[in-house]
């Protein structure tokens, strides 16, 4: 029984993308699809190479391909290609960014640039191109936590600057430009400018994701931030206790009123495992970040666990994904790198038009 290309798209139109809710070929999946006899060699090109639901995609593409009548033989090649949300790419502003996405808290202290830095290196490190933004004027961390502190960006031609390079990822901080010991006394125009040069006057380049780490709280620079680009979404950061969720509200309706989705909540300090003994003890209590996720319908993307490797790494310059990768903490902010990719690739299948099938 000879196998056609129709009967292979017809396999392949019965997978379902479990994040996006679409099949492979409805979403454009499918690419280079080459019959010989009774094997068949394809391409599956997943939206995101950081794709948290790859193992059961392959899984389900490789069971409908077993049950095609005739076909004894198959090859998958796995590519990713990320795509641009409607409205959150760089547009005129940073045209070759095709995600920007907004890292921000409520409150002072609860982690957020750590939460930046661990996820924009993990989305490098399954193979996106990445870069950071540190718009925390007023307490610029990015640069001791990427081991950038001591480095200055360049000019090529006295108009642009070159974003520093450090573990895979683009990076541009307001702490490259100042001294270390000089206070930041700026009003808000003064913010305005400086913060508008640090996105458009940058050599960005070719970029899947630009992440944005925000001040804390709802003033001048996160507001501006929020207004000035189209940022594909925001992710928002809390710790446990209850207290907590006042903050996470305020954050969440600024974002609300520049309307800016929020792609989830991530709850750091979740929760201390004692090195000795491996017992979990709730220091800032657990499980308010869920709350908070609950209370507004939106996605919880995970949990962080509080541990000294991660102030280690962030004081060191090396981040805990890269020090230490095989540790629980760089799993869990790799769990929602995963998670914060697949949530940009579902608003991307919501918002731009579905590409056409690829096939000879």
């Amino acid at each position: 029984m000879s196998v056609s290309q129709a009967d292979v798209m017809t396999a392949m139109s019965k997978v379902i993308d479990p994040e996006l809710h679409v099949d492979l070929v409805k979403a454009g999946m499918v690419k280079d699809v080459r019959v010989t006899g009774d094997t068949v060699k394809l391409k599956i090109e997943l939206t995101t190479p950081a794709c948290p639901m790859k193992g059961k995609i392959q899984a389900d593409a490789e069971a409908a391909l077993k049950a095609v009548p005739g076909l004894k033989s198959f090859d998958i090649e796995w590519g990713a290609q990320v795509r641009g949300v409607a409205g959150g790419s760089g547009g005129a502003l940073l045209p070759g960014v095709k995600n920007i996405l907004l890292v921000g808290a409520g409150k002072g202290g609860v982690g957020k640039s750590t939460v930046a830095v661990n996820l924009a290196t993990s989305l490098a490190q399954h193979g996106a191109k990445v870069g950071l933004l540190d718009a925390d004027f007023y307490g610029p961390s990015v640069p001791l936590m990427t081991g950038t502190a001591d480095k200055r960006p360049v000019s090529p031609n006295g108009k642009t600057l070159d974003p520093l390079v450090a573990h895979g990822l683009k990076i541009m901080s307001i702490g490259f430009l100042v001294e270390a010991d000089q206070a930041l006394i700026w009003r808000g125009p003064m913010l305005h400018g400086a913060l508008m040069q640090l996105v458009r006057d940058v050599n960005w380049g070719e970029l899947d994701y630009l992440i944005l780490d925000l001040p804390p709280g709802t003033g001048d620079v996160a507001l501006t931030l929020s207004q000035s680009v189209r940022a594909a979404g925001a992710v928002l950061v809390t710790t446990p206790q209850d207290v907590a969720l006042a903050d996470v509200v305020r954050a969440k309706q600024m974002f609300d009123k520049v309307h800016i989705p929020v792609l989830g909540i991530v709850e750091n300090m979740s929760q201390f495992i004692c090195p000795h003994c491996n017992k979990s003890t709730p220091i800032f209590n657990h499980g308010g970040g869920h709350k908070a996720a609950e209370m507004f319908g939106i996605p919880f993307l995970g949990e962080i666990p509080l541990d000294l490797k991660v102030r280690e790494a962030g004081d060191s310059g090396v981040p805990v994904v890269v020090g230490h990768k095989d540790s629980p903490e760089a799993k869990a902010f790799q769990d929602v790198a995963r998670a914060v990719a697949g949530r940009v690739s579902a608003q991307s299948m919501k918002s731009v038009p579905l590409p056409v099938m690829q096939a000879r």
